[in-house]
């Protein structure tokens, strides 16, 4: 297990939320500061605030691969093509393994109530599933971020470039 990953598990334990367990090892390894990137992502815990959505964990990957290869110029769209590809890539591989990224399909319980978070927390929910789900989405993590640093090697500037003769004034869907 890669020090990103037991650092993910460690504040998962420590009682940090999934989505806050998976995004700041790599966010602060990235530049961020911890403060910063235990606030950003703590709002994706629960499955998005407790309403029992997207597992954190899976929230908390998606957050890093937008910081590692999220497009910062209107135009690039060979970043935000990427990044889509690599978001995408983790769900399927995600869902592939568990059978969802739903938080209530994962844990077999919704938190959007007390009631539901009650029997989570009596049935000892999140560290019988969340904490798998934390380590397993770490480790799809540094695949899929050695997979599309890969790939900003081969198409980087040279597909970014290509796109510069494009018509500006066509509409464009985002």
């Amino acid at each position: 297990m890669s020090d990103r990953v037991t650092r993910a598990r460690k504040l998962f334990q420590e009682g940090f939320s999934c989505s806050q367990a998976v995004f700041t090892p790599f966010a602060v390894e990235a530049g961020l500061e911890e403060e910063t990137a235990l606030k950003l992502s703590q709002v994706m815990g629960g499955g998005m605030s407790h309403l029992g959505l997207t597992c954190g964990a899976v929230t908390g990957a998606l957050l890093v691969i937008g910081l590692h290869f999220g497009r910062t110029r209107a135009e690039d769209r060979a970043a935000k093509e990427l990044t889509y590809e690599l978001a995408q890539k983790f769900c399927r591989q995600f869902t592939e393994k568990f059978g969802s990224i739903n938080c209530t399909d994962l844990i077999g319980c919704s938190l959007k109530t007390p009631q539901g978070l009650e029997l989570a927390s009596q049935n000892n929910l999140f560290e019988k599933f969340c904490s798998g789900y934390v380590e397993e989405a770490g480790r799809l993590l540094e695949e899929i971020l050695s997979e599309g640093k890969r790939k900003q090697k081969i198409n980087g500037p040279a597909r970014i470039e290509s796109r510069k003769g494009c018509n500006k004034n066509k509409s464009r869907r985002r």
